[in-house]
This record gives structure tokens, sequence and C-alpha cells, in this order.
């Protein structure tokens, strides 16, 4: 059995417009952050656990964009969009796991920075390497169980209509819509697991920045503050955009969420907000910049 998914051939008059657009997204996000991960591996003033989260998050970028933006390349080029039953499962599998993984990193690096501020004097102990690794273990491996029965669950169901997708990669939304017979189940699981991986993660994180304000406040230094907002200010950013769509995909009820919406708000979050990540933590962050220039002129020289 096999799906199509339509992606953007209802305007084929842009085709190599956008195929081009991505292929340059796509390139310049795996540049960018392989260079985050590279800068934070070998500079020594980058050895601190903010940055090896900040590594971790880069890493996971790549990988995200990798499940969904090469195949959409290649439906742009062939004009097909033809994709097997199993490969549309493993697609959606690691989209899952990958976009739970990075809501649990968020959470993570937003208590990484709670400790740092609203902690200084127990930051050395509190987050220790071995503490690190192991919260970027949990991050990464949580929601691993819990989206395969997922996606076993919704691909179990019986496809006896249309096979046409309309959307560019197999997403939970579109793929319920093709399903015969009652899907109730399936919307309640869903909901229950972005709650579990969207909605409780953003709850820790709201609650982390909301007593790192309240501290940031108490400081009598202008300086101070500013730089304690400074390095949180490229996290809450990210949070906003990331949160803020896959909320509006996922907990939306099914009827209000129109197909083009939906497909424009997944290019929110599989294609913008992980181009938009690298310049938001490089530009706003002085001690990445620094270590770049010192790259760059290691190179150069």
């Amino acid at each position: 059995m096999e799906f199509f998914l339509l992606g953007f051939s209802d305007i084929p008059n842009v085709r190599w417009i956008l195929f081009g657009l991505f292929l340059v997204i796509y390139l310049t996000i795996l540049m960018c952050n392989s260079i985050i991960i590279l800068i934070t591996s070998i500079d020594p003033a980058l050895q601190t656990p903010m940055y090896f989260f900040l590594s971790n998050f880069s890493f996971l970028e790549i990988c995200y964009v990798t499940v969904t933006i090469p195949r959409m390349l290649m439906d742009l080029l062939t004009q097909k969009g033809t994709i097997s039953f199993f490969a549309c499962a493993t697609q959606m599998c690691f989209v899952l796991m990958l976009g739970g993984a990075e809501c649990l990193l968020l959470a993570v690096m937003a208590y990484d920075r709670y400790v740092a501020i609203c902690n200084p004097l127990h930051y050395p102990l509190v987050m220790n390497h071995k503490a690190c690794v192991q919260l970027v273990i949990v991050a990464w491996t949580s929601a691993v169980p819990v989206v395969i029965g997922q996606t076993c669950q919704i691909f179990s169901l019986p496809f006896c209509g249309s096979s046409t997708i309309n959307h560019f990669f197999c997403d939970i939304p579109p793929i319920l819509k093709l399903a015969c017979g009652d899907t109730f189940v399936n919307e309640l699981a869903v909901y229950v697991v972005a709650v579990v991986f969207i909605m409780v993660p953003f709850l820790l994180i709201v609650v982390s920045y909301g007593k790192i304000i309240s501290n940031v406040l108490k400081l009598s230094s202008s300086s101070g503050r500013a730089k304690a907002f400074s390095t949180c200010s490229s996290h809450l950013t990210v949070v906003v955009l990331f949160y803020g769509t896959a909320t509006i995909t996922y907990l939306q009820p099914k009827p209000n969420q129109s197909e083009g919406t939906g497909k424009l708000i997944s290019l929110f979050y599989t294609v913008l907000i992980p181009t938009l990540n690298p310049i938001i933590y490089t530009l706003r962050n002085k001690d990445i910049m620094l270590a770049l220039r010192k790259l760059l002129a290691k190179i150069l020289t």
C-alpha cells in the first residue's frame, strides 16, 4: 500500500523556486548547526553545561530537518510524491520522536538557566557533567516508546478511502483524515501525548522563567540584569516560536484545522524555526560570536 504526498503540487508554477529555496534553507541549517557543534566542542571557554545543551540542540535540529526536507526536495524534483506505507510510518515516528525530544531539551535548557541565575553557588554541583549527560539522555529517549506505540496504533487503522495526503510529510492530522471508521481513541491519544510532551515541558519552562525574572529584577546592578536577560532571551524566543506552532498543530480540534493552514503551520516548525534557531543563538550570544571569530582567524592564518 502506498500514499501520495500532495506537497506543493497544487502550485506547480513555483516548483523550482520552492526547490531552490528549501535547498538553500536545508544547507544553511546543516552548516550553521554544524558550526555551533564544532565551536562548542573545541573552544575551552564554551565547555559549560549551557553550551553542552546547545550543542545537543543543534544536533537535534539537524536530525529533525533531515527527516522532512530531503523528502520534500525529492518530491519537488520528481513530482511523484509516492511514499510507501512503511516509509510514511517511519517518517511520522521520527518526526514525533525528535519533536518530543526538542520539547524536553528546551525544558532542560530552561532548568539550566534557572539554576545558573537563581542558585549560582550550587550551579557547578547541581549541573555537573554526569547530571547534564543524564538530562540529555532522558530528553532524547523519553518520547521513544510512547511515539512508537502511537505510530503503530495510527497505522493499524483501516485506510479504505483516498490515499492522497494533503501535506509535504506524514503527520498525524492529515493521516487521521484518511482513516476509515471511528478515530476518537486515536485523537484522544494524540491529545494526551501532546499535553505530556508539549504542555508539561512548556509549563516547566514558564515556571523556570518566572523564577528567573523574579530573581533578575531583584538585582541592584542594571548591567547584571541586562546580562541575565540576554542569556535567556534567545532561548525564550525559540520556546515561544516552537511551542506556539506545535500547540496549534496537535492541540487544535480536528474540524477547525484546514489542510492549507495545517501545511503552513507545519512549515513554520519544520523549516522556518530550525532556520532561525542558530541565527537567534549565535547573533545574540557574545561567547559564540567570539569563538566563531577565533575559529575564522585560525582558518585564515
